[in-house]
Formats: structure tokens, sequence, C-alpha cells
């Protein structure tokens, strides 16, 4: 194989872990998102939760990759569990606005904790995982560590929803008066999906401070929490399976928009307005997102 052949290669693997990081993201969200209907813009501070956890204790400590994964999901669960008991005092928009202001305070803590997270200097020299004595580092083994857990969360998720906590959160969704007419406990639901969601972001951020190896604050801001958010409601909310594919389509669309033949003056600010179209044209589809796209696909196979 040519050097260039390589480079594509090296490349579109590149392109499908980060689709398998926003996966893994994205479903993580729809936990609380898309199951019990709490729109949340804190999932950026917990995965960076998971990444700096992870971080410090393999660079500080000597913790190697596997150990620091439960950790991290214990660290994160518990400052979300801290954050529900405030921001679940709220509902709707005031919610939302809540989390926001959270994810700012995280943010913050990254940014300014020089003692701890080395603020804006980063945390460098992260090391690759070991596996049976191996270091999955490559380009051809990182893709198949990270899309095995994809499909690990995407199983625990998959179980959640059909059980009857999962049925639990989707009636909260629905109607939450109901829901607790008839004896459901709403506020401990939603403090244990809002948990149990930011247990689950811990891994992605795990596996992506591991892969780059270095990580800093302006990973995990707020910008990021509304991508992975804007990914949720585009495949659907409580639709695991479209998440992958909006993950996919938000993370190649910028890539081939790159190879569309424009002019260097303008090219920056056209590839902005077309991938906003195109999102806009996504979204009227309905609210189910890419599901509802793939459905007349499905009904003709």
């Amino acid at each position: 194989m040519g050097s260039v052949e390589l480079i594509y290669m090296e490349y579109f693997l590149h392109l499908f872990i980060l689709i398998c990081f926003y996966t893994m993201l994205s479903q993580s969200l729809n936990l609380s998102a898309g199951f019990a209907g709490l729109i949340s813009l804190t999932h950026a501070g917990f995965y960076g939760i998971g990444a700096y956890t992870t971080a410090i204790l393999s660079t500080y400590y000597g913790f190697s990759f596997w150990p620091s994964i439960p950790l991290a999901m214990l660290i994160s669960g518990f400052i979300a569990f801290i954050v529900s008991l405030i921001a679940l005092r709220t509902v709707d928009d005031y919610f939302i606005i809540c989390t926001l202001g959270i994810q700012v305070i995280l943010f913050s803590i990254m940014n300014n904790w020089m003692e701890l997270t080395r603020g804006p200097l980063g945390i460098p020299g992260i090391p690759s995982i070991q596996l049976f004595g191996f270091s999955v580092e490559s380009k051809t083994s990182f893709p198949l560590l990270s899309l095995l857990f994809v499909l690990l969360i995407w199983f625990v998720l998959r179980n959640i929803s059909r059980s009857g906590f999962g049925k639990t959160l989707t009636a909260i969704s629905e109607d939450e008066i109901y829901s607790q007419s008839i004896g459901k406990n709403v506020y401990l639901s939603k403090t244990v999906s809002f948990t149990l969601s930011a247990m689950l972001v811990a891994i992605p951020g795990t596996l992506y401070a591991h892969y780059i190896s270095y990580i800093d604050p302006t990973s995990f801001t707020v910008n990021e929490s509304i991508f992975v958010l804007s990914i949720v409601i585009i495949g659907g909310l409580g639709n695991l399976s479209g998440s992958f594919f909006a993950s996919a389509f938000l993370v190649l669309l910028p890539e081939a928009l790159r190879f569309v033949g424009m002019p260097d003056s303008i090219a920056a600010n056209m590839r902005q307005i077309i991938y906003g179209l195109i999102l806009v044209m996504v979204m009227m589809t309905g609210k189910n997102g890419v599901k509802e796209l793939l459905q007349p696909i499905a009904k003709k196979s």
C-alpha cells in the first residue's frame, strides 16, 4: 500500500472513530433526553469529567485505562447526582437554562483549576490503551475497540428501554402528571436517568483522552453539548440506532463539503451555509429525524 493510500485509510478510520465517539455521546444523552425528556446542555461537562479523570489517573498516578473506566463513571455519576438534586427542581426551559449554567461552571473548573487540570495548558502525554500486552493506538485497532464500546452502550440502553424502568421514563416524557397520578416516583426516575446518562458518557471521555493523548478544556465547551444534543434530535429522541446515523451524517457532512469545488475566498462561508440548510431540511422531515427518513427505505426493502 502506497503512502497516499495509507493516508486516506487513516483519514477514513479517524472519521469512523469520531462517529463512534459521537454515537456513544448521543446514545448516553438519549437515556435522559430521549427517554425521560430531560433536555440537558451539561453533557460535554460530564464527557470532560471522564476524560480528565483518566488523564489525571494515568499521567499522575500510573493507572491503566481499564481501572480508569469505572472510576471515571463513578466520579461523573456522583457529580451528576449532586447536579440533579439542583437541576431537577426546575422544569422545561428552566431545566435547560440550569444545565447550561452547570456546563459553564464545569468548563470554568477545567479551565481554571491549574493544580489539577493544568487549565488551558491541558494534560499531555496520556498513554495508549494496553490490551493483553498489546498497545491499542493504531488507526486499525482503535476503531474496533471504539465499535465494541458503541455496541456495549447500545446493548445496555436497549435493555433499559425495554425494562419497566425504561417504560416509566417514556411515560414520564409523555405525561408527567399522569405518571405521578398512577404512583410512579417521577423525581427519583429522573434522577436515576440523569445520573446513569452521565456515567455512560464517561466511557467515550476515557476513550477520547487515550486516543488523542492530550486534552484541554476546549473539547468540552457548551458548543460540544449543543452539537451532541443536535445529534440526538436529528437521530430521533429515544431512537438509539438513529444516533449512529445522525452522528455519521453530522461528522461526514462537513468533510464532504470540503471536496466541493468552490473558490477559496467563499469556500468556508458557503460550507457553513450549505451545512445549515441541509440541517434545516433534515429537521423539517419530522420530530423523529433520521428514523423518519429511513422509514420509506425500510418499507421498500
